[in-house]
């Protein structure tokens, strides 16, 4: 989604020359961003966004993206928004190599959809296991000024992010919600490892965007403790195989210090008994 020039009050974004990324290291949807231009050998400029400081609820950020949604990408000063809208547009502009084949371009597009339906699956899975969060570290205030930013109530998107915030201030992460989230996962895997049973990638013989979607997902829940490699070996060897070129786990960008944390959190699950799969009811 191309932003009106009206709708952006940090305007000093306007006058930013060549190819620039507002992100985050451990954003999902920065991830697959930044895999998809190093797969197209794009150099770009990165401007960090700080989730863990709540930068994107306030200015200037909100200023660019009235959405508070990391990435946002600026090409010659034009402000992209909504992830999915940037692979797109980082496709039209970079088209070698392809990652939208012309003739899968619908199926790419659903599916593409279905995967950000699960974003809020990922980040409930995320948090608990990965974060070792089960409370919202979001202000009331800045939670309201989000509610009131922008877009309104009127964006499905914006809606989904303020329910979860309001859901898990009100309850946390419930074991309840870890359950319904793994298994709207395990139904996604067992399809794709079906399929890779029979083809390299998920959509047939060659690589493409929905590859690199769920390529960062995988990682993700890999940390979280899903069993990728028991549940869906086909899915494993194909993760495997991604993770062993360097534009996958360079686009990744895991910060050094988020693996002792991810293992400290690991080891309190186990001793426990509520780690991704207990919970999940698969033990």
């Amino acid at each position: 989604m191309l932003l009106r020039e009206k709708d952006i009050s940090t305007r000093g974004v306007l006058n930013l020359r060549g190819i620039h990324l507002f992100h985050y290291p451990m954003s999902s949807c920065s991830q697959k961003t930044r895999i998809v231009l190093g797969i197209k050998g794009v150099e770009w400029v990165p401007h960090s966004v700080d989730l863990s400081k709540a930068e994107k609820n306030g200015q200037p950020f909100l200023g660019i993206n009235p959405r508070g949604l990391v990435p946002v990408l600026v090409v010659d000063g034009n402000v992209h928004i909504e992830s999915n809208d940037i692979l797109h547009e980082i496709e039209r502009l970079f088209p070698e190599p392809s990652l939208f084949p012309a003739e899968q371009i619908q199926e790419i597009d659903r599916l593409l959809e279905e995967e950000d339906d699960l974003h809020i699956d990922l980040r409930t899975l995320s948090f608990r296991f990965v974060y070792n969060r089960t409370q919202s570290t979001k202000p009331a205030a800045a939670l309201e000024r989000y509610r009131q930013h922008g877009t309104g109530t009127s964006d499905r998107k914006k809606r989904k992010e303020v329910e979860f915030y309001d859901r898990i201030a009100r309850d946390g992460i419930t074991d309840d919600a870890i359950a319904k989230s793994a298994a709207k996962f395990r139904t996604a895997y067992d399809k794709w490892d079906a399929l890779l049973s029979n083809q390299p990638y998920l959509l047939g013989d060659d690589l493409s965007v929905i590859d690199v979607a769920w390529y960062v997902y995988t990682h993700r829940l890999r940390l979280a403790g899903y069993p990728v490699s028991t549940l869906h070996p086909g899915v494993e060897a194909w993760f495997l195989r991604l993770h062993a070129l360097p534009t996958f786990p360079a686009g990744l960008a895991i910060p050094r210090e988020i693996w002792p944390l991810v293992e400290q959190h690991r080891r309190a699950q186990e001793e426990a008994g509520q780690t991704l799969p207990e919970l999940a009811g698969w033990r």
